[in-house]
């Protein structure tokens, strides 16, 4: 019965002549995400973007309501229950599908009844945290720029000045005639010291050419997973959701190392210490794209790299500046952690985006693979 139900709805989604590509053909190249659910909300057919839309495969999809994917006081419910209601096209926008499955946010939605099917609805959705998430990364491009920017004024006008007062101090404190006297001179040289380190700090956010080449990014997370069990995380629960068949990643090992390592620091800080989790995911992705500066290029980052922990989340007011230079959630924190990682996926091409409730909390990178002609043994 499903088998024809599918066939029918397939039909009616594209008619081509008698020479013309095969509905299914059609419908599969479609770049949007196109969802048929029955009068029950069962998922009747659905194309590659809506899988990959909702990350679960078609035949997954077929065993399962809307329902089973997202609470019933969603928005996306109350479009489906017009359109049935009025008989006609509805469509909605900037809408949130949030659940334990699906985190989609800015996402518009185009429902029309289907005719030959009473009760069934197609939708069209149209996923905005894509064009967000590549917003908000040049954003924090700008904002790397800036600290670069930052990093050289300070290196040029404090250093050389820092190093006229400790000398100072040090000739004062060898002719000082009381012992405060000499502790002075020591409390000049330790805050010209801590003030020359915050100044190294900064250094790092300086432009440096970046050597890339294949890197194997499964062997990395092992590194850092080792080094978070053997100290800060080794409390914690560190979970692998591995795709083995992953190639390798277009990027630099260390610079990696140093990106996981502060991401999985943050998580083993932001979690619980008891039945606090960390996850390392990977994954392949079709669709993220971005645009090489003065070029017509398009570069393809699918492969996913996640760390997700089970903390509190964090604050919606600072999500949109996180990564951005002295902001931090952290009581004592300086807020260079995040800006640096920032910094150095985008020195690597690739993306970094964040997404937070309470319970849940995912750093996301999206890298490339290398570019073709390009072999050798991963790292």
């Amino acid at each position: 019965m499903k088998g024809g139900l599918l066939r029918r709805v397939t039909a009616v989604a594209a008619r081509p002549g008698r020479n013309g590509p095969e509905p299914g053909a059609v419908l599969s190249a479609i770049a949007v995400p196109v969802v048929v659910l029955d009068g029950d909300n069962r998922f009747v057919s659905v194309n590659a973007a809506a899988e990959q839309f909702f990350q679960t495969s078609a035949a997954s999809l077929a065993q399962l309501r809307l329902t089973d994917l997202l609470p019933e006081d969603s928005r996306l419910f109350a479009v489906i229950a017009q359109v049935r209601y009025v008989d006609a096209r509805v469509s909605d926008h900037d809408l949130t599908l949030e659940s334990p499955r699906l985190s989609r946010r800015g996402v518009s939605v185009h429902a029309a009844p289907l005719p030959e099917m009473p009760g069934a609805v197609v939708l069209t959705l149209q996923d905005g945290s894509t064009a967000q998430m590549l917003d908000r990364q040049l954003n924090f491009r700008g904002a790397a720029r800036g600290a670069s920017a930052m990093a050289a004024m300070l290196a040029h006008e404090v250093k050389n000045p820092l190093s006229g007062i400790r000398g100072a101090a040090q000739l004062i404190e060898q002719s000082a005639a009381s012992e405060g006297d000499r502790e002075l001179c020591q409390l000049i040289q330790d805050e010209v010291d801590r003030i020359r380190g915050l100044v190294d700090r900064f250094d790092m956010f300086s432009e440096r050419p970046v050597e890339l080449g294949p890197v194997n990014i499964h062997r990395v997370l092992d590194h850092v997973k080792r080094i978070a069990e053997s100290g800060f995380a080794a409390h914690l629960r560190v979970i692998e959701e591995y795709d083995p068949s992953l190639p390798p990643v277009w990027g630099n090992r260390d610079l990696l190392v140093q990106i996981l390592l502060n991401l999985v620091k943050n998580a083993a800080e932001a979690v619980d210490p008891v039945g606090g989790e960390i996850v390392l995911t990977t994954a392949y992705h079709h669709g993220v794209r971005i645009a090489v500066p003065g070029s017509s290029d398009r570069v393809h980052l699918p492969l996913q790299i996640s760390v997700r922990d089970n903390g509190p989340g964090i604050a919606e007011e600072v999500r949109g500046t996180l990564f951005e230079p002295f902001v931090s959630t952290k009581r004592g924190g300086q807020g260079l952690g995040l800006a640096l990682v920032a910094k150095l996926v985008a020195d690597q091409g690739g993306l970094i985006e964040c997404d937070s409730r309470p319970g849940r909390t995912v750093f996301r990178l999206s890298m490339p693979t290398p570019p073709p002609g390009i072999s050798g043994t991963a790292q």
